[in-house]
């Protein structure tokens, strides 16, 4: 069947059965409530433990309902069971398709994966080589026990270094700098909520651009699989999600009379990405993000390739009390998704910004995803370690699987899919085990 009408025979088969499930289940929710003074998010209370019988449909009518949502039929491999994470979603990165969820659009605390919006919605005003000295009010305002990088008064940084302590080290005093460059903390509170809104990230409101607990600040697992797939359509995005370690500058100190200026190690807290002792590095992972605070527990959205599919999940607070639970549990998901691709019926989509067809229409505006312009083909700089996944097998030899590639860029109101390939040959590399 040619692909064109393969594509419009999908995206009526999941027409036909959001309708079907929206007769079945109605009256629901076509758009997330806005934001209460009562919301879950409140900081001294954590949300509560029941999905709300009112979510969004955004994606999809069975979205919309609390439980786990899949097509199980001959031939799909059973979902996992021992899952505790209040909500997740597994989807097919290159078509949008859903995979399969739970209390998807349930709007919870994000913590630090926030900063995937964040990040999607920053990262393309400044040149990765712009230096910024910070000054005290650039790093006034984090809230207490944020996680640093250890960014100092009085030394100068490039948007490179800055990027990089928000990717790797989730600092919150990264995020305040360039808020700082990019106008002010309120000002890019604001560019969020409006690029939230373009992503039609309807479950997600801003209160601080790092994630860090505030009253009314949620999101959902629906929407930050939005900023990850936005995201990881810009170079500099991809690059920075899927740094392993790197090298940041330190304090200037005084050496003999002279200024010498160190560098300390960094790494990657995304444990599917960098390993720890309980948790293996994940086949195939390329990034993205990470996040723990008290009322949002532990979240994480990730992206894998194998096979030549390449998945999202995102994990939001498991209920289970185990030491890194939310990469084991995301790592469950994707076994399964793996699995199940191309055999499940998707439950939903990945719906498309709103402005995808004026920005597929010209493409040379947003298609490098480049900060500050278009630098294709350039290698990351040596002092950061990319991903390349690994194998496990007897010969203990690390292959590189990562590939992220292929997100779509939907046009005609959600009836042509067009799929576009990433070449990402900067994240294709061998690395040692960690």
């Amino acid at each position: 069947m040619p692909a064109p009408l393969k594509t419009v025979r999908r995206s009526l088969l999941v027409l036909s059965a959001a309708l079907s499930s929206l007769a079945l289940t109605a009256p629901l929710a076509l758009a997330a409530p806005s934001p209460t003074p009562s919301s879950s998010a409140s900081p001294s209370a954590g949300p509560t433990a029941t999905p709300p019988a009112n979510m969004s449909s955004v994606g999809g009518a069975r979205l919309a309902q609390a439980g786990t949502q899949v097509n199980l039929a001959a031939g799909v491999p059973v979902a996992p069971k021992d899952l505790t994470a209040r909500s997740w979603i597994v989807s097919d990165a290159e078509t949008g398709d859903v995979l399969a969820a739970h209390n998807a659009h349930w709007r919870l605390p994000p913590a630090s994966t926030l900063k995937m919006l964040f990040a999607d919605t920053v990262l393309p005003k400044f040149p990765k080589t712009t230096e910024h000295k910070v000054v005290a009010s650039d790093l006034a305002g984090m809230g207490a026990g944020s996680s640093l990088v250890g960014i100092k008064e009085g030394e100068s940084y490039t948007v490179h270094d800055l990027w990089l302590g928000v990717f790797l080290r989730s600092g919150n005093d990264a995020v305040h700098v360039l808020s700082h460059m990019n106008g002010g903390v309120a000002q890019t509170v604001a560019d969020m909520n409006a690029h939230a809104q373009d992503l039609q990230a309807l479950d997600t409101h801003v209160v601080t651009p790092d994630g860090y607990d505030e009253a009314g600040q949620v999101s959902s697992a629906y929407d930050l699989t939005l900023f990850a797939r936005s995201g990881l359509q810009k170079k500099d995005f991809r690059e920075y999600c899927s740094t392993v370690s790197a090298k940041f500058p330190g304090e200037t100190t005084k050496v003999k009379g002279k200024s010498v200026r160190g560098t300390f190690d960094i790494r990657n807290t995304n444990r599917l990405l960098s390993g720890d002792s309980d948790v293996s590095v994940y086949p195939g992972i390329a990034g993205v993000k990470n996040g723990n605070t008290t009322n949002a527990g532990a979240t994480f959205t990730g992206v894998a390739e194998r096979g030549g599919k390449v998945l999202l999940v995102t994990v939001m607070n498991p209920e289970k009390d185990e030491h890194n639970e939310v990469y084991k549990e995301a790592a469950k998901i994707l076994d399964w998704g793996f699995q199940a691709a191309g055999k499940v019926q998707p439950v939903g989509e990945l719906v498309a910004p709103k402005n995808a067809a004026q920005a597929s229409a010209q493409p040379g505006a947003t298609a490098s995803g480049e900060a500050g312009g278009d630098t294709a083909g350039t290698k990351p700089a040596a002092s950061s370690t990319p991903v390349a996944a690994e194998e496990d097998g007897s010969s203990g030899v690390g292959i590189a699987l990562a590939i992220v590639g292929g997100l779509l860029v939907l046009l005609a109101g959600g009836v042509f899919l067009v799929n576009r390939r990433w070449p990402l040959p900067d994240l294709v590399r061998r690395r040692p085990r960690p």
